[in-house]
Parts: structure tokens; sequence; C-alpha cells
């Protein structure tokens, strides 16, 4: 007898009837083997959405698409745009004392003038001071002691004075357009925090002597082209362009968008700077300062971190000294990868 309520009362299924038994049912077309069947070969990395490769295969199709903006000496048309130059803030920097000056000049600074004192006591310090100006095209002064006195307000001068002319920074996105334009793997290095001009000129240095393209400083609160810094470059600030970014987050962002990788030197980075594999990669290489390293907001922006091995001893390598090893590293791996 069938129940109330409507239910089935017990009665059996028909054939083809669904049942609510669980597991596969019959006739279920291979949904299962279907599930279990490989998704194809993997897409190649250009393909990959985030790889750098596919950043980098973006930044060529659009630097390939952009408007020409200019010819070269052949007159083909070139994509690369004009470097913009950004001059110094502040007044032209003065550099006094006779060892400052002649150490100045043979650093070839870039100087405006060169003021020597009326009725100077000349040395050999003073007399190649003024060779130097003469065969640098450097203009030579002459002014009343009192005159020096007040133009470097009080400071010991000993009767002469150099005049270096505000830096002209380059643009962070020129650099690398250049790098791209001349065909090479972009190498930079930048400065989170360092405010000592002589671990700039040191960085310059080895930047240049590792086969780097430029350097990048933050507007505020780092080191700038001073004649300290150009001191301690040894003659790489005549020919390594330095470029001032107004926020040093958003210039490695588009970096990376470029596709830069970035890896900022850390004590305690994820990597061992022997085992860095994206060293023959477009990189840019961050310095932090030797007290506090880089700032949270480009260490969270760095693809990868990188440790320095050094003796338990010692608590932390100068930026300068950081920047030297890591860039001949890199420098190692990339003539390795040339064969």
């Amino acid at each position: 007898m069938a129940s109330k309520g409507g239910g089935t009362g017990g009665r059996a299924n028909k054939p083809g009837a669904s049942s609510s038994r669980k597991g596969a049912q019959k006739g279920s077309g291979g949904q299962r083997r279907q599930g279990l069947e490989g998704r194809g070969p993997t897409p190649k990395a250009e393909e990959r959405t985030g790889h750098p490769a596919a950043r980098r295969a973006k930044s060529a199709a659009k630097r390939a698409a952009a408007p020409n903006t200019g010819r070269s000496a052949a007159g083909t048309r070139s994509t690369a745009r004009p470097v913009r130059r950004t001059p110094g803030k502040g007044e032209a920097e003065q550099v006094a004392g006779r060892n400052s000056v002649v150490e100045a000049l043979r650093a070839q600074v870039p100087a405006k003038a060169l003021y020597v004192a009326q009725y100077i006591d000349s040395d050999d310090r003073v007399r190649e001071s003024m060779k130097l100006a003469m065969e640098q095209g450097v203009p030579l002064l002459e002014a009343p002691r009192h005159e020096l006195d007040r133009m470097t307000n009080g400071t010991l001068h000993q009767g002469v004075m150099l005049v270096m002319p505000p830096y002209e920074y380059a643009h962070p996105d020129d650099l690398l357009e250049e790098v791209f334009a001349a065909g090479d793997t972009p190498l930079f290095a930048a400065l989170d925090g360092v405010t000592d001009p002589r671990n700039l000129g040191a960085v310059m240095r080895s930047v240049a002597a590792f086969g780097g393209h430029g350097v990048i400083v933050p507007e505020r609160r780092a080191a700038g082209m001073t004649a300290g810094a150009f001191k301690a470059a040894a003659g790489a600030g005549a020919r390594l362009p330095v470029a001032r970014a107004g926020n040093l987050t958003r210039a490695l962002e588009a970096y990376k968008k470029q596709g830069v990788m970035v890896a900022g030197l850390a004590a305690d980075g994820a990597v061992p700077l022997h085992e860095l594999e994206i060293a023959t990669e477009p990189l840019c290489l961050v310095v932090g300062s030797e007290g506090k390293g880089m700032s949270r907001l480009v260490s969270e922006l760095c693809d990868v971190t990188v440790s320095i091995p050094i003796a338990s001893s010692s608590e932390s390598l100068n930026a300068g000294v950081a920047a030297g090893i890591a860039l001949y590293e890199v420098n190692r791996r990339r003539a390795e990868a040339r064969g």
C-alpha cells in the first residue's frame, strides 16, 4: 500500500530513471577520464603573465610601436627620445683650500671658474691647479682676498677657490631607453638612503668598472653629485650618468614594467650573491644605507633580496664596498653567459 505524502512508497525505479545513490553513473561519457587529461604543453616564458621574459617582450613591443622622435646620423628614424637633464637644486658648489682644489681638478670635476687671490704666495699645489684649469678650459679669475673671504663665508680657502655648476641629472626613463636602443642588457645601481657623497662616488666607480650603465638616486634625503662624489668616482663622474628620481619606488616600478629585475642587497637576503641566477637578466641593483639598509617600500618591491656572506665578526659592509662586490659578481656571470 502506498504511503501518504507523495513519497515513492517503496516503489522500484523504472529502468533509465535517476538514482539517489552516490558514485559513478552508468553512461557518464568518460567525464572522470577527461578530468585526468593534461592541459597541453607549458606556455613559453614570453606568454606567461608576470614572467620577466613576458614583461620584456611587452616592453619591446611597446617600444617598437612607439612613434619615432628623431633621426640618427645615417638619416634613419630613431625611436630613442632626447635625454632629459635636470639641473641640481641650489646654488653652485664651492671647493676651497689648496689640497681640495687641486684634487678636484685632478678628478676633472666640472668647474665654472678658478678664483685665485691677488698677490698669492704660490706653491706647487697652486701652480698645478692653475695649469690643470687652463688645460681643462676653466676660466682663471683673480680676486682680492677679502672678496674670497666673502664668497666662502669665512671658510679657510688659502687663496684658491673652485666654483662648480649645479650637476645636470638624467631622467631614469631616459637611461633605460638609451640602453635598450643600444641593444645592451641594462645594469643599474640604485641608492636608497645613502647620504654620503663618497659612497655615491665609490658606487659610480664600480658601476663603470663592471659594465654598468648608470646610477639612480632619490631626490630627497640622498647624496648628490658634489665635489666629494666626483673625487671618489675617480674619473667615472665625467662619463657615467646619474639619474635623480622624484620617487625611487615609482622609478623602480617603472623599470619592472619594462622587464628589468630589481635585486636588493640586504644582510638577511633570501639568496646568497653567488646564487643570483637573474644576474644575466636586465637588472637594477639596489643598495641601502649602511645602518638602516633599504626602506620598507623599496624592499617589498624587490624581485629578490641578496645577501653577501661575510665573517660573523663583521656587522655590515660599507655601501660602496657592498655594491662593488655585487657588481663584480654580476659582471662575472654575464661574461660566463657570453662564453
